[in-house]
């Protein structure tokens, strides 16, 4: 094979590797956005916020069906093959996306309404728990062995992405259309244009090349937690920062300076896509740098510095100001960026390759599950409960001083540590990029 057919053969296993994250986060993204919205459509209350509790309530639900999904499309990944993981898990996500899209209100047909948006984000939960860690898994198992940090950080990319593009989306909803159209039907139009993310990402991954399965026998799951359960804890320390951190910064802080600062939903969108978009680049510049420095120095810098910068990082963005409330976000964006940069390789390399695909979904999706999907409702529930409205930095603090000791604790590896599980039919000597 050429280098530049092996070139091309790479990008389609990058592209196919980081649609369905787009398609996944997407969704999840808009429903963070629009959950005020959702909130008094779906879960009426006489105060509106408990409106905004259930509704975040109920986006809690959907991650703590994360678990369940890294345990079937683990299993799925390692006995059956990446590729089929890969494309089940889009068409689980696409359509309780369009179906959402096209419920009823709570007005129109009653408790009917509440219970099938509860099923809906439970199904996308389910969905979402193979996902990013088994297209992270794939992406680095097919990369070159010196370019594998970059390589498994376009799952990332294509998380970061679907959220930049479910920011986009609400942006365009609430500046285009008027309060009351966006609240009777226009919040609708983004979940309804998800099942044309899906289908692109569906087609890319019917194109992926079959690998052989992994693992011949067993459960593999119960392999790793036999084998390996201080890797195990590690992931899951590791993983707090993607969870609380990233939700709190990225999907509550919407909601968050609406509260503690009054600014426009509009304008908060607009910030949050500027920052997230510049994140793209902060990734990938500290995926490439992970492949050169190791991945410990940067996991380790970059926790500390969310430890020391969170609350003054948040007490500038609740000074209101637009400038200020950017700042602080691009702060943000540029410690949590790194430290997710060096997260996906990180993740595959502390496991073999017979029990990777389970492992890490599980490690990392009980955590994001248990503490991802709750992370906007605590912070709600924290600042109802205290009055404080930069409270959540603490919380923040706490779960980057505890992924930092995770960082810390691992061995560093050599850039080789999968060079077993490279797959012989895909061009492994090509390069990543």
């Amino acid at each position: 094979m050429s280098l530049e057919e092996a070139n091309r053969t790479r990008r389609k296993v990058v592209a196919a590797g980081i649609a369905g994250n787009v398609m996944e986060w997407y969704d999840f993204a808009v429903y963070g956005y629009f959950a005020r919205t959702i909130g008094n459509l779906y879960f009426p209350a006489d105060d509106p916020k408990a409106s905004l509790l259930a509704a975040f309530g109920v986006f809690a639900a959907g991650f703590l069906m994360r678990p369940l999904g890294a345990i079937l499309f683990g299993y799925i990944g390692d006995r059956v093959g990446r590729g089929p993981s890969l494309l089940l898990s889009v068409v689980v996500m696409a359509a309780p996306t369009f179906a959402i899209g096209l419920l009823p209100t709570y007005s129109e047909i009653g408790i009917a309404a509440s219970l099938l948006m509860l099923v809906f984000r439970l199904l996308q939960g389910l969905a979402v728990g193979g996902e990013y860690t088994g297209s992270a898994v794939f992406l680095a198992e097919t990369a070159h062995p010196d370019k594998r940090g970059f390589a498994a950080a376009w799952a990332l990319f294509g998380a970061v992405g679907g959220i930049l593009l479910g920011s986009a989306a609400g942006t365009a909803v609430l500046n285009w259309l008027p309060l009351e159209q966006v609240v009777a039907w226009g919040w609708r139009v983004p979940f309804l244009l998800g099942v044309v993310v899906g289908g692109v990402g569906f087609i890319l991954r019917r194109r992926m090349p079959h690998d052989t399965p992994a693992a011949k026998s067993g459960f593999p799951l119960f392999q790793a937690i036999e084998q390996y359960p201080v890797q195990l804890l590690q992931v899951a320390g590791l993983s707090l920062i993607n969870g609380i951190v990233f939700y709190i910064v990225f999907v509550y802080i919407i909601t968050w300076l609406k509260q503690a600062t009054n600014m426009g939903a509009a304008v908060a969108l607009e910030i949050n896509s500027i920052t997230m978009a510049l994140m793209l680049g902060i990734i990938m510049f500290f995926a490439w740098l992970s492949d050169r420095i190791g991945r410990r120095p940067i996991l380790a810098s970059a926790a500390i510095g969310l430890v020391l910068f969170a609350w003054p990082l948040m007490a500038l963005m609740q000074t209101g100001a637009t400038a200020f409330v950017f700042l602080g976000q691009l702060g943000f964006a540029l410690l949590v960026g790194a430290y997710g940069a060096a997260i996906p390789i990180t993740m595959c390399e502390i496991f073999p390759r017979h029990v990777r695909c389970s492992a890490v979904s599980t490690a990392y999706n009980v955590t994001l599950g248990i503490f991802g999907g709750s992370a906007p409702f605590v912070a709600a529930w924290l600042i109802d409960r205290s009055g404080y409205n930069l409270i959540p930095a603490f919380y923040i603090m706490l779960a980057s001083g505890l992924s930092a000791l995770a960082a810390l604790s691992i061995h560093p590896r050599a850039h080789g540590a999968i060079a077993d599980s490279v797959l012989p039919h895909l061009p492994a000597a090509a390069p990543a990029g």
